[in-house]
């Protein structure tokens, strides 16, 4: 008996030896599988006016750049937010058609093909009845060329962080996407771009999040429909534009924070009362601003 037990523990031992020895033999690659291109869409159910978040993980170490991606054949673009992850924005509107985008994304040499279907949503109307002969208010060429080149702003910096803070206090006077009928006849290009605030005359205007002022115009430079207008670049394609303002506080260049004071409610512009129209742009398209209220886009 004493004999058998001497002779346990250098036989474990051996076992021991022998079974370290072989995983030292096996490859790191082999003993650890590399992370695969990962990719997630939010929300997983989206409508007609939400922004559709694609976010995706790379391995470790990848050095092929950024990740490509394209929706419908149509390219957008993939910005770093923390190592080894990227996010791209897919912007929808209410002149689209509800239905499957399909998704592809490129990177670390693979190619991920996913889809999400984008439901449809109800958008309230308005019918309106212009006098005779009128033909409102045009838009100069300068303001168009002026507010579209800052639409199109593809700043690489992330400068937002957490939920935007509403820009005024007023109550919300006219949603997002509202479509209107004038004089009977549908306006098919027309649908309220963004969000109206019902603040009284000189109530003060706020950066909803921090960005760098990339658009400060009045209705003497020829800002006819704008009125005096402010706009915001938060980086990575997300853009905010302030109409109709009565008194502008920051000029171009300047860096805000979140709640900063940038202007006041006015009536400038193509305007029929005190309001603040803010728009919320998604790589160039105008996308319903209230989620970006409720809950953080990365």
């Amino acid at each position: 008996m004493n004999s058998s037990v001497k002779f346990e523990r250098p036989i474990n031992r051996l076992h021991s030896t022998v079974a370290v020895g072989i995983l030292a033999a096996i490859p790191l690659n082999m003993a650890l599988p590399a992370v695969a291109l990962q990719v997630q869409v939010s929300p997983p159910s989206p409508k007609l006016g939400d922004t559709i978040s694609i976010l995706i993980n790379v391995q470790p170490g990848n050095s092929s750049g950024s990740p490509q991606v394209s929706v419908n054949g149509k390219s957008y673009p993939a910005y770093s937010i923390s190592p080894n992850q990227y996010r791209a924005f897919l912007p929808s509107t209410p002149l689209e058609a509800p239905g499957k985008r399909n998704i592809t994304v490129t990177g670390d040499g693979e190619v991920k093909n996913l889809s999400v279907v984008v439901g449809d949503r109800k958008f309230p109307v308005q019918r309106i009845n212009l006098p005779p002969g009128k033909a409102g208010v045009k838009a100069t060429e300068y303001e168009l060329k002026k507010a579209a080149e800052f639409k199109a702003l593809q700043t690489p910096e992330k400068y937002w962080q957490g939920t935007f803070l509403r820009p005024n206090k007023g109550r919300f006077s006219t949603g997002y996407g509202v479509r209107r009928y004038y004089n009977g006849k549908f306006a098919k290009d027309y649908y309220h771009r963004g969000l109206d605030f019902a603040g009284s005359a000189g109530s003060a205007v706020v950066a909803p999040a921090a960005g760098r002022v990339a658009l400060v115009g009045t209705v003497s430079q020829g800002f006819r429909v704008h009125g005096n207008v402010v706009g915001i670049d938060h980086g990575q394609g997300i853009t905010s534009i302030f109409m109709h303002l009565s008194r502008i506080n920051v000029k171009e260049g300047d860096m805000v924070k979140p709640g900063q004071l940038i202007g006041a409610v006015g009536s400038t512009g193509a305007s029929t009362g005190p309001h603040l129209h803010w728009g919320l742009y998604v790589n160039g398209l105008s996308i319903d601003p209230k989620p970006w209220l409720q809950k953080e886009f990365p």
